[in-house]
Formats: structure tokens, C-alpha cells, sequence
């Protein structure tokens, strides 16, 4: 797990979950954390524009989506996935 990856994913999500950046577990959901549908959304772009990346994401499908969002520790690795891919 990339540290600049992981430690810019977790501000991404502290920020959404108005939490600060040490209050954020890799085993937490999003859902733990108190991030609303519209955070996720807000986070998917914040993501895509930090790492210039292309989020395969549909929030109203996210049990259809390649885009693992059930723990945090499972965002980080897809953005890792994402970035190494580009």
C-alpha cells in the first residue's frame, strides 16, 4: 500500500466524513464513518482529481461497480489498482 495513496484517500474520506485524518480505520465503512451518498460521490470526484484517475463507479450500483468501497483499506487498493494502470 502506497503511503502517499493511502495517507491522500484517508483525507479524502476524513474530509467528507468531517472527522480528522487519525479517526479514520482502514476496517471502516464509509457507512462507520457517516458518509452519506452524496459524500461518496463528492469523494469519487475528489479522487479522480487528485490522482487523474477515471473512478468506474456508479453510486446507485456500487454492488455492481469494479470500484470496492466496503472498507477503506478497499478504496486505497483501488485507487492503487487505478493508478497503476495509467
Amino acid at each position: 500500500m502506497s503511503d502517499s495513496v493511502k495517507t491522500k484517500v484517508i483525507a479524502i474520506i476524513a474530509e467528507q466524513a468531517m472527522l480528522d485524518v487519525t479517526e479514520v480505520s482502514l476496517d471502516a465503512s464509509l457507512d462507520d464513518l457517516g458518509v452519506d451518498s452524496l459524500g461518496l460521490v463528492e469523494a469519487v470526484f475528489a479522487i479522480e482529481e487528485t490522482f487523474d484517475v477515471q473512478v468506474p463507479f456508479n453510486a446507485n450500483e456500487t454492488q455492481n461497480s469494479d470500484f470496492d468501497i466496503s472498507t477503506v483499506k478497499s478504496m486505497i487498493a483501488a485507487v492503487e489498482n487505478l493508478v497503476a494502470e495509467t
